[in-house]
């Protein structure tokens, strides 16, 4: 794939992503954001060269020089959306040339390769205080999504309040647009500490199983291609590896799937981001939920992970009250997304 757009007497490439451009890509991004992630390119390039069928990634090249790039991945299952998306996980053009259109001429060769993959949402977050990105989605078309970024900051004395807080995950009969639903809180029981309840562990390859079938119960979908990918990336890269399961009598409660992906969408602290989290029907109530985030918690802090971060739908007011009793509030992030189709797409 190739495609010259002409600027003046300079032309624009625009091709795949490839390693040799990784070096000027993490100096690009570090004149843009004024830090170098490349650990954080590192991991995306490698990702995309295991999985090339989940990742897209695209560069502009101007006079053999990279220009620009936009990194993306698809979203199978995440935060319990069933449609198909493409994640926007970050686009950057050089600033000399900003202006020039190559970031919208990037962003349409990531429409172009959505629809043919069957794919008509590109999604992605933004810090309402990044004000030029804000402009550049709003001219590409993107509008506010109907998801809310909320998150909480990881510190020792809100682990506190979580394990006093033993708040039930009862699924919400008929709802299976979403990961998991949550209802009341239990009784509180300040004797014994929600972990103290559940065996609290990391995950293993052979948990995907008992993950599925959890699942199932609470989506009424099967999403287990979804969830392998997640065990799979969890096993396969220990800087992301925070993952847990709870079990109870031997058997797998519980589960939720985090990562700690430091830069998706321009972030510069460390946050870590919860995928999917679920409890088994017949222990709703039972304090497991609160377990696996009082665990999260803790090993997050030993990470110096500073920040904890999730996508909830905005009428999913059990979600979201679940998530306010553990200390998440909104995010200075928002949501966006762009619907594309063969008409809109030029």
């Amino acid at each position: 794939m190739a495609n010259a757009l002409g600027h003046g007497t300079a032309k624009v490439e625009l091709r795949y992503l490839a390693p040799g451009d990784f070096d000027d890509a993490v100096a690009i991004d570090a004149a843009l954001i004024g830090r170098r992630r490349r650990a954080y390119f590192e991991r995306r390039l490698q990702a995309a060269l295991k999985a090339p069928e989940e990742h897209v990634q695209f560069a502009a090249a101007r006079d053999g020089e990279l220009a620009g790039y936009v990194l993306a991945r698809r979203m199978l299952g995440e935060f319990g959306r069933a449609e198909p998306a493409l994640r926007l996980e970050i686009i950057g053009v050089r600033r000399e040339l900003q202006g020039r259109g190559i970031g919208m001429r990037l962003l349409g060769e990531l429409e172009g390769w959505a629809l043919k993959h069957a794919i008509a949402q590109i999604r992605t977050s933004a810090h309402w205080r990044n004000h030029s990105l804000l402009r550049f989605l709003d001219r590409a078309g993107f509008e506010l999504g109907r998801h809310h970024v909320i998150d909480c900051e990881v510190h020792p004395s809100r682990l506190v309040g979580l394990e006093a807080s033993d708040t039930g995950i009862p699924p919400s009969p008929g709802r299976t647009s979403a990961e998991v639903d949550y209802g009341a809180p239990g009784s509180n029981d300040f004797e014994a500490l929600a972990r103290d309840r559940a065996d609290v562990r990391a995950l293993a390859p052979d948990d995907l199983a008992g993950i599925a079938s959890i699942d199932r119960a609470l989506t009424g979908r099967n999403r287990e291609d979804y969830l392998s990918r997640l065990v799979g990336e969890a096993m396969g890269d220990s800087a992301i590896r925070v993952s847990l399961v709870a079990r109870r009598q031997g058997m797998i409660a519980g589960f939720v799937m985090a990562k700690t992906d430091f830069g998706d969408f321009g972030r510069t602290e460390p946050t870590a981001v919860i995928d999917a989290i679920g409890v088994h029907p017949q222990l709703a109530g039972a304090g497991i939920g609160t377990a696996l985030l009082s665990q999260l918690f803790i090993n997050l802090h030993a990470l110096h992970v500073q920040r904890v971060e999730t996508v909830v739908a905005r009428d999913n007011f059990d979600l979201l009250g679940f998530f306010h009793k553990a200390g998440f509030s909104p995010s200075s992030r928002l949501a966006f997304v762009k619907h594309i189709s063969k008409e809109t797409h030029h």
